[in-house]
């Protein structure tokens, strides 16, 4: 009697995340579906400026001694009026970066240039607060915003200030580029998510006239926009995708210009990606909670309602997948074998979950890369792996949201890489030590004797997706793992700066 209950309750808990996982694979095809309907759909701007609007470029710093000499140098390239143009360097290190972009701002302001150099010392809001602090004194009616990593191309104001002709326009949104994709496995695959969500998605929802998300940087505001929508607010993690939502639920129009691209760094460490990745999706899942019950209590078009609900709450996808890993077992209740669990179990999760992905991420670089696309997609096993290796640490993210755990803003380490042979691992800005790599390597280990067992039992077509679960908690648990033990022999980072 026993043993039927924990079937039954198995089969239920199982027959829920699998549905749950299945919609949101269904979501996916729904994006491809408007991503090639609406791609060839032109984007211009309404008219062109007379006379060129003032600019304030914001550039919002924490510890970022590698880059931001870098990131100066760049903005100064900037094609566009002298005298128009206003720098504010919004400035929130405690340590030795302060004095490099001191000096940095000194020489700009030596060569004409209108720098103005911001210093926080309680960092009240993280880089929502500072963006915010900047706002006080910017001198322009339109902002553009750059993270310490990223290399403005010297066209990026001319091809994107043109479009605020349209006096509904609120923010426009560039594409990320990727400074050092071929850096490592994991910066390849890493391009290989974004260019996903940034080629794909953007796309999709912008010109399908759904709701879309600043991303943080490599973007303009229009200054009342930010003011209308109630300004930067540091109640959540994700400070771009929070001001965005608001944004157009008042009304305002966004802009996705998917051929101006602006290039950053991806990080080169497993920790740093982990951090990043736990960041991303704890902020949008308390976004989730503030935004959806008022844009359900809105006059929006079910459509886009929809859609909003599918974009907040898609992160949650992790935990299902989490739990997915828990259920998994040999030993577990339900079908097990045959056309049974082939009918009921292994079909419909690789069809809506696995293959929805892959399609998703093939369409994206067949259109970003139509000639080398079938090279990059060899990754796509890689991708797949990383993304279940990544489920445990982007699953707590997601139960600290929903909990209301509160967590300072982990900014994520950038070295200044851009060369294969370019080192790092001796470099300051090593993230926070956890011990989640051993939660995750015991999953590996699980896993392990899952195919083992599968093998054994002649479930063969079961393998290939319990070795996907198995080698991507195994790379992201060792990748992790050896960054706590310092490379001897290794240069030290500080030597290039």
């Amino acid at each position: 009697m026993q043993g039927s209950l924990g079937s039954i309750i198995w089969t239920i808990c199982y027959l829920t995340v699998l549905i749950g996982l299945s919609a949101y694979g269904i979501h996916r095809y729904v994006i491809i579906y408007l991503f090639l309907k609406n791609r060839k759909r032109a984007v211009a701007p309404a008219g062109h400026f007379e006379q060129l609007p003032k600019v304030t470029m914001q550039l919002p710093i924490f510890n970022e001694v590698y880059v931001v000499e870098r990131l100066l140098k760049s903005v100064s390239e900037i094609d566009y009026p002298r005298e128009l143009l206003q720098i504010q360097v919004l400035d929130d290190s405690t340590d030795d970066t302060r004095e490099l972009t001191a000096s940095c701002v000194e020489n700009l302001q030596n060569r004409g240039f209108n720098v103005e150099l911001i210093h926080r010392v309680d960092r009240i809001g993280f880089k929502a607060g500072a963006l915010e602090t900047g706002l006080v004194s910017a001198e322009s009616d339109f902002v553009c915003i750059l993270d310490a990593d990223f290399v403005p191309q010297p066209d990026l104001l001319l091809k994107t200030i043109h479009f605020f002709t349209d006096p509904n326009v609120g923010m426009i949104q560039t594409r990320w580029g990727h400074l050092n994709r071929g850096y490592s496995l994991l910066t390849r695959v890493q391009a290989m998510f974004l260019d996903g969500h940034l080629l794909l998605e953007q796309t999709a929802r912008s010109r399908s006239g759904r709701f879309f998300n600043f991303n943080g940087t490599a973007g303009l505001w229009r200054r009342s926009c930010i003011d209308e929508a109630g300004g930067w607010q540091h109640d959540t993690l994700t400070e771009d995708l929070d001001l965005s939502y608001r944004a157009q639920l008042a009304g305002w129009k966004f802009i996705f210009l998917s051929e101006v691209i602006t290039p950053a760094e991806l990080p080169v460490d497993m920790n740093g990606f982990k951090s990043q990745q736990h960041r991303w999706t704890k902020g949008s899942v308390q976004t989730c909670k503030k935004l959806l019950p008022t844009i359900w209590r809105s006059h929006l078009p079910l459509t886009i309602k929809v859609e909003a609900t599918a974009h907040l709450t898609s992160n949650f996808a992790y935990l299902l997948l989490a739990c997915l890993c828990v259920l998994l077992h040999p030993s577990s209740g339900g079908p097990q074998a045959g056309w049974v669990r082939m009918l009921l179990v292994d079909v419909p999760i690789f069809m809506t979950a696995s293959v929805s992905v892959a399609v998703f991420y093939i369409c994206a670089q067949r259109e970003l890369n139509p000639r080398t696309w079938m090279k990059e997609i060899l990754l796509l096993p890689c991708l797949l792996a990383l993304g279940v290796g990544l489920s445990l640490n982007n699953a707590r993210a997601v139960l600290e949201a929903v909990f209301n755990h509160k967590s300072d803003f982990a900014r994520t380490p950038k070295y200044g890489i851009e060369r294969k042979s370019q080192p790092w691992r001796s470099c300051k800005y090593m993230p926070l030590k956890s011990l989640l790599p051993i939660a995750e390597m015991a999953f590996a280990l699980y896993f392990s004797y899952f195919v083992w067992f599968a093998i054994q039992h002649g479930q063969f077509i079961s393998v290939p997706f319990l070795a996907m679960f198995q080698l991507g908690f195994l790379y992201v648990s060792l990748s992790s793992l050896g960054q706590w033990f310092p490379k001897i022999g290794r240069a030290s980072c500080r030597e290039r700066v």
